[in-house]
């Protein structure tokens, strides 16, 4: 019961209405008996520096960080976790003694949680999106002993301060998304990772598939292809994936695992079982 001693966990992005999060992490902290609770604050890019340091003198005491403020936030950070250091991008922030944020990355942990059960043979891995999510993916596929990565974005400038910063871990390359060679690359894929907002509710664009129709055109059905996005459920790239007979596979359970070592990080260990989230969402997705 809320109640004058309550103190609040929160997510802040732009979209969140779509989130599903507080469902999953109220239901957590209820079964772990915590006097907290677990909200949404949608946050422009205009307010962004006055939300995330307002937050720090109320009764806030942690916060998840999504699309797309998960490099921007680094900055504001006392402490940064290893794996937060080496992707430059954070999605957890919890608030120290001192009334400052310490920040890490639950993402790589979650992301990499289905694919792990899978047995996949990951050689050729390729990632759409040049954002924070991106770079969780190329830190999970690198812990997967994937061969080689390459990313595929729009945007060349994030494209090559992304591809600058991993060069050195694992062989990576950076394409714009209408290169020629996507074609190939594409057929020869084992693993697709979508880390693009494109499908997901609420964004509005005119493509409802990654970069449009025509770059799925040498889509292999032996591909793994994943969306991160989990609202809806599938997303329109896993319903044309899974057409093509490809295996495909949500981002529900990255949602969850990622919220367990959120929880966790925010609690100074304590964890749920799974179930407590994943049956927490049965309804929603």
């Amino acid at each position: 019961m809320i109640n004058s001693k309550t103190s609040f966990l929160a997510l802040i992005g732009n979209p969140v209405n779509h989130s599903l999060s507080p469902i999953m992490q109220n239901a957590a902290i209820k079964y772990l008996g915590l006097n907290l609770i677990y909200l949404s604050i949608p946050c422009k890019n205009k307010d962004f520096e006055m939300v995330i340091n307002s937050l720090k003198k109320i009764n806030c005491v942690g916060l998840n960080v999504t699309i797309p403020y998960k490099e921007k936030v680094v900055k504001h950070c006392s402490e940064i976790s290893l794996v937060a250091k080496k992707i430059k991008a954070i999605n957890t922030l919890k608030l120290n003694d001192n009334l400052e944020w310490n920040g890490t990355n639950t993402d790589v942990a979650g992301l990499i949680y289905p694919l792990k059960k899978s047995n996949l043979n990951l050689r050729n891995g390729i990632i759409l999106g040049s954002g924070g999510a991106a770079r969780s993916a190329i830190q999970g596929l690198i812990d997967l002993k994937v061969s080689v990565i390459t990313v595929v974005s729009r945007n060349e400038i994030a494209l090559a301060n992304l591809i600058n910063d991993f060069k050195h871990q694992v062989s990576i390359k950076g394409l714009i998304f209408n290169d020629l060679k996507i074609q190939d690359l594409i057929n020869d894929a084992d693993l697709i990772i979508n880390t693009t907002p494109v499908g997901m509710v609420h964004i509005e664009d005119n493509e409802q598939l990654p970069f449009g129709i025509n770059f799925w055109n040498s889509l292999h059905q032996k591909t793994t292809v994943y969306d991160l996005i989990y609202n809806p459920c599938p997303t329109p790239l896993l319903k044309y994936c899974k057409k093509k007979g490809c295996e495909t596979i949500d981002g529900s359970e990255m949602l969850i695992a990622q919220g367990i070592e959120s929880l966790a990080f925010w609690t100074n260990g304590l964890r749920v079982p799974f179930e407590i989230m994943r049956d927490a969402l049965k309804d929603y997705l």
